[in-house]
């Protein structure tokens, strides 16, 4: 009998006769694993368990109870009983795409009347209904006009659109349910039978463009979310609760802080509460990179398209741009300029003015850059995905062998500045090239190279995201995750061999010959409007002190109290306390009740007895208990728990 021969993730070796799929390869290890294995590894490939392995392939097997086993069953989930479902009860509806997302998934699909999140229920039920017959997932492979023909006949035009958009010219994968009619087309793998699919959940429904373009179907989108058990499950709709109380568009509201209105879409209007935040959030960014070494800056924001040209943003990146166009006073033409979408263009055209020296290098600039970007209306979520913003953007001029020790000063700073914000823990990732990329592959592999270098020799634990990078170099992206388990990407660590070179910027070396240098782009807290959001949402609106925007509400009791109020409001503005006094006409318990909910850190009491004995009745934010102290001792506690982070 001819047979191959497989390596095992362990090292060792397994023959097996010829013809054999990754469930033979599980029954020949145990019984237990053929039960809880659900696809297979072949060559650093995910494959089906039905696919025929081949001779001396690496192989491993994934099980259900892997990571990489429920996003299998979260794809299982979408593209075969969600799209199944759709189409039962809803036979006229056109299939689209049902990609995994984190924790969960969703599919799009054109129906002919109207889905709302009160259908939901019903599709579940059948969801459950098709998951009961534990259906066998068959898999077939089709060539390019078959795969399009096949979904030609059943009036599938998006699939067949798919299809038809492809490289690929043969091999297209139709996946099946053994007892019905239902196919569709998936990159796979899949579970090989409905009974693997633990517990789930359709969550809420959208508006989705066919492939993001306005000009194009609006489909609906249903979200849904799936785990191995029901334990599972309900935590993640906890945390899912958890995050809908916390969400910063309703604090944002409830503490007065900002607001979005249609005649500027994903641009934020900020009240002065809100605003206050950012401004102390901003000045503490300022002293921080000041103290790192960095030069600030401004630069235009709107600049001609010639300079994003030269960079190759036009070409890569001309979509997502604002553009304009003026008559030039005292020319027969049109200017066409851009808003800035991101500023290292600008801060190249400040490097090269006047001759550089390598003892000028490293040459750190900082902006808080206002940058606009085209948003699709569909994708704008609050202060976390906006059309402008702010960064705190900064660019470092540097040669190749600074690239470590600048990466090193870079993460020691961040990290600083996440721990006083408040997130001890991130992860790091390291992106490289994507396919819409500028530069040789020469300079790729030198500036993924140096990345790759740098950080490991810090000795730091990172993962790859292969072709995530940016369009003009590889990157460090760094991952919050906030108090409810959530992973926000944050910061962000940018090697670029291409645009200095592109701008002919250059510095004398110590061989007296000129050179190019390397740029890092680089941002920490990334956009501050999106930052303020997870700050929000991490700390569920009631803030540190120090960025707290009202840091200490007086209130009084009686009208008697007033002057010994307004004299205590008077002296905590003189300790640069941010401070209102509340001597409306109100119960104090209201007005308790009111502070409380605008997340006021301090809520200050007083009545007669306050008045005589020269004291106050303090609440701090999460109690429902009053300390009674005197007004000296509370001012000097206020004042000294609203330092910054620097001034401590």
């Amino acid at each position: 009998m001819e047979t191959i021969d497989i390596t095992l993730p362990d090292g060792s070796k397994k023959s097996l006769p010829k013809g054999s799929n990754g469930l033979d390869l599980a029954k020949s290890i145990g019984p237990g694993l053929a039960k809880d294995a659900v696809a297979v590894v072949v060559n650093n490939e995910q494959r089906d368990l039905s696919d025929e392995l081949i001779n001396n392939a690496e192989v491993s097997i994934i099980t259900i109870k892997s990571n990489e086993g429920l996003e299998i069953m979260r794809h299982t989930l979408t593209a075969q009983v969600l799209a199944s479902a759709i189409k039962n009860l809803y036979p006229d509806a056109k299939l689209a795409i049902g990609p995994t997302i984190e924790d969960g998934f969703y599919y799009d699909f054109l129906p002919t009347k109207p889905i709302s999140i009160d259908d939901l229920p019903n599709i579940e039920k059948e969801m459950k209904s098709i998951i009961g017959k534990s259906s066998e997932i068959t898999k077939t492979y089709h060539s390019k006009n078959d795969a399009i023909a096949m979904f030609d006949n059943l009036e599938e035009g998006f699939k067949a659109e798919i299809i038809n958009e492809s490289d690929q010219t043969d091999n297209f994968q139709i996946y099946a349910q053994d007892d019905s009619s239902f196919i569709d087309l998936c990159r796979g793998p899949h579970l090989p039978n409905l009974s693997l699919i633990g517990e789930f959940k359709l969550t809420k429904v959208s508006g989705a463009y066919w492939r993001g373009d306005s000009e194009k179907p609006m489909l609906t989108r249903i979200y849904g979310t799936a785990w191995n058990n029901k334990k599972d499950l309900n935590n993640y709709l906890e945390r899912l609760s958890k995050a809908e109380e916390v969400d910063h568009r309703k604090l944002g509201k409830e503490m007065d802080l900002f607001h979005f209105q249609e005649e500027a879409p994903g641009m934020v209007f900020w009240h002065p509460k809100g605003w206050t935040i950012y401004t102390q959030l901003q000045q503490y960014v300022r002293e921080m990179q000041k103290k790192a070494g960095y030069f600030e800056v401004n630069t235009p924001e709107v600049v001609d398209r010639k300079l994003w040209e030269k960079s190759g943003h036009w070409d890569k990146y001309r979509e997502n741009m604002f553009i304009t166009e003026i008559d030039e006073e005292h020319a027969n033409e049109k200017r066409t300029n851009a808003l800035k979408p991101m500023n290292c263009p600008n801060h190249v055209q400040i490097y090269n003015q006047g001759i550089k020296s390598y003892r000028d290098l490293p040459f750190r600039l900082s902006e808080f850059g206002k940058c606009h970007r085209y948003e699709a209306s569909g994708t704008m979520h609050g202060l976390m995905r906006v059309r402008g913003f702010t960064q705190d953007d900064a660019h470092i001029f540097c040669t190749e062998d600074q690239i470590e020790s600048e990466t090193k000063n870079f993460i020691d700073l961040l990290s600083a500045m996440y721990s006083d914000l408040g997130f001890s823990d991130f992860k790091i990732k390291l992106s490289t090239r994507p396919e819409k990329r500028i530069g040789s592959d020469a300079s790729w592999d030198k500036a993924e190279k140096a990345l790759q270098d740098a950080i490991e020799k810090l000795k730091l634990p990172y993962t790859i995201d292969e072709g995530d990078g940016a369009f003009y170099g590889p990157k460090l992206d760094f991952v919050l995750t906030d108090a409810i388990g959530r992973k926000w990407q944050c910061g962000t660590l940018q090697v670029d061999f291409n645009l200095p070179g592109r701008f002919d910027s250059t510095y004398v070396g110590a061989d007296g010959s000129k050179h190019t240098p390397v740029l890092l782009h680089r941002a920490a807290l990334g956009s501050f409007e999106r930052f303020i959001g997870i700050l929000l949402e991490n700390y569920e609106g009631k803030l540190p002190l120090w960025l707290s925007p009202t840091q200490a509400v007086i209130a009084a009791i009686t009208d008697e109290a007033n002057d010994y109020a307004e004299e205590l409001n008077k002296t905590l503005l003189s300790h640069k306390i941010r401070t209102e006094i509340d001597i409306r006409n109100e119960q104090i318990s209201y007005k308790v009740r009111e502070h409380s909910l605008n997340k006021v850190p301090y809520i200050v009491a007083i009545g007669k007895k306050e008045v005589a004995d020269k004291t106050v009745s303090v609440r701090k934010l999460g109690s429902d208990k009053n300390t009674v102290m005197s007004s000296d001792d509370f001012i000097k506690e206020i004042v000294s728990g609203s330092k910054n982070p620097l001034d401590t």
